[in-house]
């Protein structure tokens, strides 16, 4: 069971480091930079972006970074860590509140929207800037928790 869950909580913070990072990258670098460009080339910009996210290397990152931080939480309880399984837990609820919530419910629809022409870059970009950033932030948290758990451990 010990190595079972240290392996899981390395894979959590793995996986929530890499989505941490993509999205502060895009908070930091990628937004700022399309936002200096042509608002019609920006939006085309984002728009392949959003298609071409969706593959087999980000689709299983993104999705089990706090499935895995739980799985690694629920393993460290069942061994009998209980700090570092309660704050693997709270990563995996930072992760999913922070990450899956906000981008089915913020960061999607506007996604969709600039697809369908029924927002402009300008009135896209910092709302999901924005949003991207407590994505970011969050899966940092998660990170930050994790790492705490594994230091606490044992």
């Amino acid at each position: 069971m010990d190595l079972l869950a240290g392996l899981a909580a390395i894979l959590a913070l793995v996986l929530n480091g890499l989505m941490a990072g993509l999205y502060f990258a895009f908070s930091t670098a990628v937004s700022p930079a399309l936002d200096t460009i042509d608002k019609d080339q920006a939006a085309a910009a984002m728009r392949s972006v959003n298609r071409k996210i969706l593959n087999p290397r980000f689709l299983p990152t993104f999705t089990l970074s706090p499935v895995v931080a739980l799985a690694a939480g629920v393993l460290l309880l069942v061994d009998g860590a209980g700090l570092p399984g309660v704050l693997a837990v709270a990563a995996a609820v930072a992760g999913f509140v922070g990450s899956i919530i906000v981008t089915a419910v913020v960061n999607v629809p506007l996604n969709n929207a600039l697809d369908a022409g029924s927002v402009d870059w300008p009135g896209y970009s910092p709302r999901w800037t924005r949003w991207n950033s407590v994505r970011a932030w969050s899966c940092a948290l998660a990170v930050a928790l994790l790492g705490t758990a594994l230091y606490l451990w044992k």
